[in-house]
């Protein structure tokens, strides 16, 4: 069992009970004002599409700067997500963006990288892309992982004499990045400023975390920038970390473009970052509400790490949804929708499917099974980096058990204001002082 902190725990709540009903009528994915619901509130609208309106029509909703374009069909139901995944042929990743806002396609392409391709050009980015992570930097990563978590952490309780920090901005945010930086042979002065812009690219709709247009459009200018200098210092001068080996992989003849290596780069700063970062906060939130589920984890760390991280991401569900377009006439459901049309799989819905995980509303951390889809649902599009991002979040709550086993939130999550990624801005956590 764990020790008990001094400090007061996050307000518990009761492990399983369902969020409250929210009528239909009620519920406009479309407009910006849903997005400041809080998490128990947002959980009972998706409740009700699944019930009710399973496939619905959303306008997109408005960002100053951003066309909002034409609506989008909104798939909720883990088996549509599902569907919809395994079928590229019909629910097409390009020409299109994660946005649901229209966006330029030649800027949509080099932001969104293989995420917005269809095959064979996504299957010859990723088969690239696969040949150059090699058994050497998959286990320098791997190093890199336990010795970042374990220098966070001890600097975590040594430069907080009073037992209290912000989990995000000292633990789970620099260490996804760090490790991005150490495997893209990023110098530590960089840091900082690769984080910033990160940030605000996929800080949209959030006041305080992002910007207006213009300066989103300038933030992302300037890491696209970065990529393709940082591809062009590799080819000049090689060196022993993954831009060189993208440099220098190939496949049947074909290697990576600056440009191409710059997306990739751009692909795995903010989404890669970003992700880890927000399923490790709310991991500790989950650990935090739910003490029970804590102990059965501590009790047993390698024995339950398994199910742990899974359930943590499937209970985050850090990319809450993604989008695709229609390339021909279909019905799903009664619902008939037309070639062209937008559509959005809602990650965070189908990680509550009542039809598919027994009883969704349980933080269990020997859930078993659990077919999350934090990582996406399969298919051509299944995140390269899910493994990399389960090794990070069970080392580092390795760590936490390790150092500062009674840890726990403080106060309510600063949720990001967004309906593309279910973020966490602050965290006060405490832990008794040794």
């Amino acid at each position: 069992m764990t020790a008990t902190v001094s400090k007061t725990c996050i307000a518990p709540r009761k492990n399983g009970e369902p969020p409250p009903d929210v009528p239909l009528g009620e519920i406009d994915l479309g407009t910006i004002e849903f997005w400041d619901w809080d998490d128990n509130l947002r959980d009972g609208a998706f409740a009700t599409l699944r019930r009710e309106s399973p496939i619905t029509f959303f306008e997109v909703a408005e960002f100053a700067g951003f066309p909002t374009g034409a609506g989008h069909w909104a798939l909720t139901t883990f088996d549509d997500v599902h569907h919809a995944s395994r079928h590229p042929e019909i629910f097409s990743s390009s020409p299109t963006s994660t946005s649901l806002n229209d966006v330029a396609p030649e800027i949509a392409e080099f932001f969104g990288s293989m995420i917005t391709l269809d095959d064979p050009r996504h299957l010859r980015l990723r088969t690239i892309v696969n040949r150059a992570f090699t058994p050497k930097v998959v286990a320098r990563i791997e190093d890199s992982v336990r010795d970042r978590a374990r220098r966070l952490v001890t600097n975590l309780v040594a430069s907080h004499s009073d037992g209290c920090a912000d989990f995000v901005a000292e633990v789970a945010g620099p260490l996804p990045l760090q490790i991005i930086c150490d495997m893209m042979g990023i110098p530590e002065e960089d840091e900082d400023k690769v984080f910033h812009w990160t940030t605000v690219i996929m800080g949209t709709g959030d006041d305080e975390a992002s910007g207006d247009f213009d300066e989103i459009v300038k933030v992302a200018t300037e890491l696209a920038e970065y990529g393709v200098n940082l591809a062009e210092q590799r080819r000049a001068r090689p060196g022993d970390d993954l831009t060189t080996n993208l440099v220098e992989a190939e496949v049947d003849g074909e290697r990576l473009t600056s440009a191409e290596i710059a997306s990739f780069f751009i692909l795995l700063t903010a989404a890669g970052n970003e992700t880890t970062r927000n399923a490790m906060s709310h991991g500790m939130v989950a650990l935090s509400r739910y003490p029970e589920q804590r102990d059965k984890w501590w009790n047993d760390f390698d024995g339950v790490a398994g199910t742990a991280v899974e359930e943590i991401v499937r209970w985050a569900s850090p990319i809450i949804f993604m989008r695709r377009n229609l390339t021909r006439d279909i019905e799903i459901r009664g619902i008939k929708m037309k070639a062209g049309d937008k559509i959005s799989m809602w990650y965070n819905s189908a990680n509550r499917d009542e039809r598919k995980f027994g009883n969704p509303w349980l933080f269990d951390v020997t859930r078993d099974p659990n077919p999350q889809i934090g990582y996406g649902a399969g298919g051509a599009h299944f995140c390269l980096g899910a493994n990399l991002a389960r090794r990070e979040i069970r080392v580092l709550f390795e760590e936490l058990h390790t150092q500062v086993p009674d840890i726990v939130a403080t106060e309510e999550p600063a949720i990001l204001r967004s309906a593309f990624v279910h973020g966490i801005k602050r965290l006060p956590v405490a832990w008794t002082p040794k």
